[in-house]
């Protein structure tokens, strides 16, 4: 990820002149700040119902996803993973990671992301800078049948470039692709990568401006909401 890219607004306080009263904030302002000050103290992380991960570092435009929705991701993925025995590669979506890894630890994972933080997870770590689409290790060229990716901005450059390491990836036989990111990038998603929206919402523990969806490129039937294309035939 670059933090060069875009930068997301962080909850502002109203200022008051020194000379009045005390300033008053309101409940959802004090909210904010009591999750923002909770995330900063942290040294060590955040837990995620035993899963523990560094903290967001929003410079990097890094929001994890809730319980629910890495859990459903996962379970998705084990399934997946049942009937392809392919490794997966989770590209720029840490939550995901730790999830499948807490699920299942015998699934091959190699999460593909920017922030050093992650090289505590050892050879699972891939440095991944989405500005260089393709600078990535030679053996993980067409290495996997499964990838999710969750795109740092919410921009369709952005989306192009992860588009680009998603078909550096990729098997070219057989391809399961799980893409997180906004409503909005709804139709360039289709386009680039032929995905389309499920049923199931994914939330992110600390609520966002932009509506999130999880999109792929197969019937997943029942499961995750049912597929929106299918409904739209």
């Amino acid at each position: 990820m670059s933090v060069e890219q875009e930068e997301r607004h962080n909850p502002s306080l109203e200022v008051i002149d020194e000379e009045d009263d005390y300033p008053t904030l309101s409940e959802h302002t004090l909210q904010a700040l009591r999750e923002f000050l909770s995330e900063q103290s942290s040294a060590t992380g955040e837990s995620l119902e035993d899963v523990k991960l560094v903290a967001e570092d929003w410079r990097l435009s890094q929001f994890w996803y809730d319980r629910h929705t890495a859990e459903t991701i996962a379970e998705e993925i084990k399934d997946i993973f049942a009937s392809t025995r392919s490794p997966v590669a989770c590209v720029a979506c840490p939550t995901i990671y730790a999830y499948l890894k807490k699920i299942d630890p015998g699934i091959p994972v190699q999460l593909l992301e920017y922030d050093k933080r992650f090289e505590q997870y050892g050879s699972d770590y891939i440095f991944y800078d989405y500005n260089l689409p393709k600078e990535l290790p030679p053996e993980s060229e067409q290495a996997y049948k499964i990838i999710v990716a969750d795109p740092p901005y919410l921009s369709k450059e952005c989306l192009e470039k992860v588009a680009h390491t998603i078909s550096y990836l990729s098997q070219r036989e057989e391809l399961y692709l799980l893409l997180l990111t906004g409503e909005v990038q709804k139709e360039v998603a289709a386009k680039l990568l032929k995905v389309y929206p499920c049923g199931f919402r994914p939330q992110h523990t600390n609520k966002l401006g932009n509506e999130f969806r999880l999109f792929t490129n197969y019937d997943p039937g029942q499961r995750l909401g049912g597929w929106e294309q299918l409904r739209n035939l």
